[in-house]
């Protein structure tokens, strides 16, 4: 089941990468549930295996891009977030002080704060893309405007899988002139 589970994260996080044009020195956002994953009531059935195999997939493709993670807490942390200090400090994002665990943060926050260099907790991100994995409503840390992108990964395990990219405002109404969508 875990490896079913990597397989697909691994492929939805390689298709938002590219669908969101992410590069080096972006920020991306993911909010998981585990127990949505293994078939449970979010918030009920937390499960640190199912946190571990999506982690170990989406984690590796982005920082091998140079492209910074940050892990959604649950609705107990007020859906704060783990980051490495670095994002934190080139975004001017300000620390707060909180260790996410199974029962507060969640296990995929718990295990992005057990694999992180030097990670950090921050309230509030603007993230060019996300992943959200058992609707844990990541729409709040997303730059506007968010598009929604259909992936060929739908679910990941039995938890539902939706993404989105951002792109700049369009604005100045039926006059104006738009560049090619930027990146």
């Amino acid at each position: 089941m875990f490896e079913e589970i990597s397989a697909q994260a691994a492929q939805a996080v390689g298709e938002l990468i590219e669908a969101a044009g992410l590069k080096a020195g972006d920020l991306m956002v993911v909010g998981c549930s585990s127990s949505e994953i293994v078939g449970q009531h979010i918030g009920k059935g937390s499960s640190r295996e199912a946190a571990q195999a999506v982690f170990s997939a989406i984690y590796p493709p982005l920082r091998e891009r140079g492209i910074f993670l940050a892990a959604q807490c649950c609705e107990h942390l007020n859906r704060a977030l783990i980051l490495e200090r670095e994002a934190a400090e080139k975004f001017g994002y300000e620390p707060v002080n909180v260790r996410p665990w199974e029962h507060a943060g969640g296990s995929f926050a718990t295990v992005a704060f057990e694999s992180f260099t030097h990670p950090t907790a921050v309230e509030h991100i603007r993230a060019k893309a996300g992943m959200d994995i058992g609707d844990t409503l990541i729409g709040m840390h997303l730059k506007e405007v968010a598009v929604p992108l259909r992936l060929s990964v739908r679910q990941i395990g039995r938890a539902s899988l939706v993404c989105a990219r951002t792109r700049p405002r369009f604005i100045g109404g039926e006059r104006a002139r738009y560049q090619e969508e930027l990146k």
